[in-house]
């Protein structure tokens, strides 16, 4: 039987989610919890891998376990058995192909910057006292929808088939001295959100202009691109399925 795990967490002490060996990670303290509370290995494949820092609102995994979990009481038991950075939220019985990472339709994130040096934010976003033009760096944002290649804003050394992604909106919002960024795709290649906030963060300093922006996408070179940004101020903040 096959189960998808709901859960959130806090990613500051965290080396990301999937596992590394000498370093602690959210995979594998999931993987503890639940291998000790059904008394049996379990293995828990992500939805996505979120690096070092980041953190998550919503994420989910799968997993599978032969016989039929009571939900309501493994999901207090691993409550009150995880660290206080990881909530879970529910289990859901799925059909047994049911995979949460090729199955998900959309990803949303969030990058929070705040203007204000606020001490209750530390860790959890990104502080900036310079002055940004948040008209252009939404301007810019608006771009990224014409494009599917996104291979700029991709770490170098990475393993994947393709870059292309499916950007369905990107845009910047002001809410007293806080300053979110949300981006929603098909699919996110790895370093990519960081990197567009750097560039988008240059363009609002007025570094680069809008035609700069469009050919450095157009370049399919990472070093054209802005600088990465810390990752603590990133969220992954909702994965949609068409089943769930």
């Amino acid at each position: 039987m096959r189960y998808f795990i709901h859960f959130a967490y806090n990613g500051t002490h965290y080396h990301g989610w999937q596992f590394q060996p000498n370093a602690s990670s959210v995979q594998e303290t999931l993987n503890k919890a639940l291998s000790v509370l059904l008394n049996s290995t379990v293995n828990v494949m992500g939805a996505g891998r979120t690096d070092t820092g980041v953190h998550a609102e919503e994420m989910y995994g799968h997993f599978d376990f032969e016989i039929p979990i009571d939900i309501p009481v493994l999901v207090h038991k691993l409550n009150s058995y995880l660290p206080k950075d990881i909530a879970i939220f529910n289990l859901i019985h799925v059909h047994d192909d049911a995979h949460c990472r090729f199955d998900a339709t959309k990803r949303t994130y969030e990058y929070h910057i705040n203007s204000v040096k606020n001490p209750f934010l530390e860790g959890l976003s990104w502080y900036v006292n310079q002055k940004l033009d948040i008209n252009l760096m939404n301007e810019a944002s608006q771009i990224l929808l014409k494009h599917t290649n996104f291979q700029c804003f991709s770490k170098v050394n990475t393993d994947v088939n393709t870059f292309d992604c499916t950007i369905f909106e990107a845009y910047w919002e002001t809410e007293n001295n806080k300053l979110v960024f949300t981006i929603s795709a098909n699919r996110f290649l790895r370093n990519m959100v960081r990197a567009i906030v750097g560039t988008l963060i240059n363009i609002g300093l007025h570094k680069i202009s809008l035609a700069d922006f469009e050919n450095i996408i157009a370049s399919k070179n990472r070093e054209k691109a802005g600088f990465s940004v810390p990752a603590h101020g990133l969220y992954l903040t909702k994965i949609d399925y068409d089943y769930l």
